[in-house]
C-alpha cells in the first residue's frame, strides 16, 4: 500500500529513492533537475492540471519541424568536427613540410664528403 505525506497525497517510493540521490558534479546535478522537471510536467499533462505552456512545449518537442531541426544540428556539428581535424592535420603536414625544407637546407656537402665518393 503506497505511503501518504502529510498532505494526504500518496508517496512513490520509487520517486522518493531517485530524489535521494547526490548528483557529483554540476552537470550530473543539471540532469537530475531536468529530469525531476520532465517527470513533474508528465505527471501534470496526464493529471490533466498541465499549464497551456507546458503543453504547447511538448507539442514543439515532438513536431516534425522540430525534429528535422535536431537532425540538421547534429549534422551540423559532426560538419565542424571534421572541418576541425582535417584543418588540424593540414597544419601538422605544413608544419613537417617545412621542418623538412629546414633541415635539406641546413645540409651541405664540404669537399672533405665529396672526396670519399669518387672513385
Amino acid at each position: 500500500m503506497p505511503r501518504r505525506s502529510n498532505s494526504g497525497q500518496e508517496v512513490n517510493s520509487e520517486s522518493k529513492k531517485k530524489t535521494n540521490k547526490i548528483a557529483i558534479s554540476p552537470r550530473a546535478r543539471e540532469n537530475q533537475i531536468i529530469s525531476a522537471a520532465y517527470d513533474l510536467a508528465e505527471k501534470r499533462i496526464l493529471n490533466g492540471t498541465a499549464s497551456s505552456q507546458e503543453i504547447i512545449h511538448f507539442l514543439r518537442m515532438g513536431s516534425e519541424k522540430e525534429k528535422l531541426e535536431r537532425i540538421k544540428l547534429e549534422e551540423e556539428n559532426k560538419l565542424l568536427r571534421e572541418k576541425t581535424k582535417s584543418l588540424a592535420a593540414s597544419t601538422n603536414i605544413e608544419q613537417i613540410l617545412k621542418d623538412g625544407l629546414k633541415a635539406l637546407g641546413n645540409y651541405r656537402l664540404t669537399e672533405s664528403e665529396d672526396d670519399t665518393y669518387e672513385d
